[in-house]
């Protein structure tokens, strides 16, 4: 998931073991370059994204995309960024960045893959504009839930003012750090987006085998919650699971651009998900722009992978996997204009005087959540969590090196840490400058074929 709670946690892990002499520092390990970029990128053949680019590439959407900073010169992403807004409090402006994260959401929305004589990382909307707002996720210190919260709130407001369909948050925290006056506050926030026709999209979270606690603001109504589905189109083990996820889609071994020295990285987790839900809902809406933020995701629901357990729904893989090529080529009816496909289920709670929730408290007492979506009609996947495959290099967490036993010591002081792990990967040649602009696919390559049995072609 968006992996702010993951990276406060991580905050705070580190002040502690800090406070023990123990150093801890980024490592990422390379993979063998074996071929292009695009040819890593096989959640772009599941989802037959040449097939769908003929029809749409997500042109006239402006995606945002809120996150801890961006790599705003990044070849795959040039002249792909519109004016952004730093909403984080600290230095160095909207491009500046902690870790890879926005950049990697960024280009798995709109990136236009021209790195690497046209062979780098395509997002799945590279004819989408992505505006990049940013927060403080953990990636900058000093960041509490109030804030985190409050800048989220800050920057849905600025994207819905300044034009954005979708609003990407491959972020979240659990629910229960926050107060109740802060979760109303956002709540109505997110109301008033969707009143004025913007999509909220956000990741679930990565700790279905941590306690799977609520995290917001993926678990909050007037957002379509994103799990996160591996290659054969069943949930992973580490998707988190309940009422609030509403769309699956490829979250693991995903192949981006990112921040590291490479310039790509692989990457599993909900937030990666829920970025290609952003895309699809871009590449429908580019087609459809008269359509309502509610036709747009009730056609992308109606769409959806078919259950393999014959349910409607359910509470691992809520309506099924995103299917952006059927809903372009068969949509369907998109229904009313103004009501939504998933109305909230429970009331958003009164807001109270109480103190916020402390900081330190586990993610197995994060309360229920409230005003889940229910309701809708189609498609789930498996109901059973497939273990996920180790990635077989070392990931670009911070590691400790040659102090096992430190970390024993300062074990008791910090959280159990869940976070998407990430690989840089290798560019096969020499980084060129790019131009601006969205190019069409070089017409010496030809992605392959996807599998017939493919499951994502269900």
């Amino acid at each position: 998931m968006g992996r702010t709670n993951v990276r406060m946690r991580w905050r705070a892990a580190i002040a502690a073991l800090l406070a023990a002499g123990v150093v801890v520092g980024p490592i990422a390990a390379s993979a063998a370059a074996d071929g292009s970029i695009r040819e890593k990128q096989w959640h772009l053949d599941a989802m037959h994204a040449s097939e769908m680019w003929k029809v749409s590439k997500g042109q006239g959407i402006t995606v945002a995309v809120i996150d801890g900073g961006f790599k705003l010169d990044h070849p795959d992403l040039v002249g792909q960024f519109l004016p952004g807004k730093d909403f984080s409090g600290s230095s160095g402006g909207v491009g500046s960045y902690g870790d890879g994260h926005g950049t990697e959401m960024a280009s798995l929305i709109a990136g236009t893959g021209e790195s690497v004589g046209g062979t780098g990382a395509y997002g799945l909307a590279p004819g989408a504009k992505i505006l990049p707002l940013k927060i403080n996720n953990g990636s900058v210190s000093g960041a509490s839930p109030t804030d985190f919260l409050d800048q989220i709130g800050q920057a849905v407001n600025y994207a819905v003012d300044h034009g954005a369909k979708v609003i990407n948050i491959s972020q979240g925290m659990d629910a229960a750090r926050f107060a109740s006056d802060d979760v109303v506050k956002l709540s109505g926030v997110l109301a008033q987006a969707r009143v004025k026709g913007a999509l909220v999209v956000a990741s679930v979270g990565n700790q279905a085998q941590s306690g799977n606690p609520v995290s917001y603001p993926g678990g909050l109504p007037n957002v379509v919650g994103v799990g996160a589905l591996d290659q054969d189109a069943v949930v992973t083990s580490e998707s988190e699971q309940g009422p609030q996820v509403i769309l699956t889609a490829p979250g693991m071994d995903i192949v981006a651009a990112c921040a590291a020295d490479t310039g790509y990285c692989k990457s599993h987790g909900t937030s990666d998900a829920a970025a290609l839900v952003s895309a699809s809902a871009a590449l429908v809406w580019s087609v459809h722009k008269e359509w309502t933020a509610n036709q747009v995701l009730r056609v992308l629901i109606n769409t959806a992978g078919k259950p393999h357990d014959g349910t409607v729904r359910n509470d691992l893989g809520g309506y099924g996997s995103v299917r952006p090529r059927v809903a372009l080529t068969d949509p369907g009816d998109p229904g009313p204009a103004d009501v939504s496909p998933v109305p909230a289920a429970n009331p958003v709670p009164t807001a109270s005087p109480s103190a916020p929730a402390s900081s330190s408290a586990p993610a197995s007492s994060a309360p229920s959540p409230i005003g889940i979506p229910s309701d809708v009609a189609v498609g789930a996947p498996s109901a059973q969590p497939k273990a996920e495959a180790s990635s077989g290099s070392s990931s670009a967490l911070p590691i400790v090196g040659g102090v096992v036993a430190g970390l024993l010591v300062v074990a008791g002081l910090v959280f159990a840490v869940v976070r998407r792990r990430k690989v840089a990967v290798p560019p096969v040649i020499p980084q060129q400058p790019m131009s601006a602009g969205t190019p069409p696919l070089p017409p010496s390559y030809e992605p392959p074929a996807p599998p017939e049995d493919n499951p994502y072609a269900r």
